[in-house]
């Protein structure tokens, strides 16, 4: 039985949406009102990114470093050596996709408690194309020893998953965000906890294992098969590192089968993270949905996520065509 509190108008047109970038920006301004060790830097972007909030709220304890990425990162791990609780933040094209050997080496080598914030990552940054649109991040940091890696379903669970990585003062973590306002499915009173998944919708003949703002979708593809006698069971993963083995491997046992969604590349990514598990703990079939080993092009969020057959719509399409050509797998067969 689920114990995740589901917003009542989920699967209504007027659904509220909001970037996750802002729960982001509120977060980080509580969890500076908690503890005085959080500080923030920021690479020019600090209204993009929602770190104003926690500029004007502490002046004293924002840096601006400026279009210097690598400095960004360095100077973050000095002050964790120090005792702060540092966040930095700039497009997750940027950090971590131009200052990845710095964070290796300055803050995962020395496993420093710095949070990298990689905002407008994915295909919702929309027209500015495939140069800013990082779907490569996941695999990135997920490699990284160390490194804890989160990527919130809506701006509610930003919001907590920000104050939950401001209370951990032992490990680096990287907290990937969108840019374009996608609708909230949780709730205020919804659980969240770093290193967890969570059962959304139970479900018989698959699991659907989302991440980020594509689990809102795999939510929406689960309602429009129940339609057609599919039940899906659905299983949020917002922390990508470190894996919650136990629910999905308990989801797999009681379907047999299952499909990942990212809006990343699925190599390396959530994808890849649960293809090892399964590979490893119990091999099932499995079906990735997500960016298949190509660049992002120009063009509004909603049309990116067609070209990239990533709509629930979509997605349900998918999941039938996996169900009536892969037979359900288990344990003993």
């Amino acid at each position: 039985m689920s114990d995740f509190v589901l917003n009542p108008k989920l699967h209504d047109e007027d659904v509220e949406q909001e970037p996750t970038r802002a729960g982001f920006g509120r977060g980080l301004k509580a969890a500076g009102e908690k503890d005085e060790r959080v500080v923030a830097l920021c690479a020019d972007l600090t209204e993009s990114t929602q770190m104003s909030k926690f500029k004007e709220a502490f002046p004293k304890r924002f840096i601006e470093v400026g279009v210097a990425e690598q400095n960004l990162v360095t100077s973050a791990s000095g002050m964790a050596a120090m005792g702060k609780i540092p966040f930095t933040s700039s497009y997750a094209a940027f950090s971590p996709g131009r200052n990845w050997e710095q964070i290796r080496t300055t803050i995962a080598l020395n496993n420093r408690p710095v949070k990298i914030i990689g905002s407008h990552a994915g295909i919702s940054v929309g027209p500015d194309g495939a140069t800013h649109q990082m779907l490569e991040d996941i695999a990135l940091m997920r490699v990284m020893p160390n490194m804890i890696v989160v990527a919130p379903g809506d701006s509610i669970e930003a919001e907590k998953a920000t104050l939950a990585l401001a209370a951990d003062d032992k490990k680096p973590a990287y907290l990937r965000l969108a840019r374009e306002k996608t609708p909230i499915f949780s709730t205020p009173e919804s659980p969240f906890e770093i290193g967890r998944a969570y059962l959304l919708r139970e479900g018989r003949d698959i699991s659907l294992f989302g991440t980020g703002t594509m689990t809102y979708q795999l939510l929406v593809a689960a309602n429009l098969l129940s339609h057609e006698g599919i039940e899906a069971e659905v299983v949020h993963v917002p922390t990508i590192k470190p894996l919650d083995e136990e629910t999905i491997l308990a989801s797999m046992r009681k379907t047999g089968r299952a499909l990942t969604a990212e809006e990343a590349q699925i190599k390396g990514g959530l994808g890849g993270a649960i293809a090892e598990l399964l590979g490893d703990k119990l091999p099932s079939p499995l079906r990735r949905v997500g960016i298949e080993d190509r660049f992002g092009e120009s063009g509004q969020p909603s049309e990116l996520l067609r070209h990239f057959n990533l709509t629930s719509s979509q997605i349900s399409m998918t999941i039938k065509a996996f169900i009536n050509s892969v037979p359900q797998y288990h344990q003993g067969f």
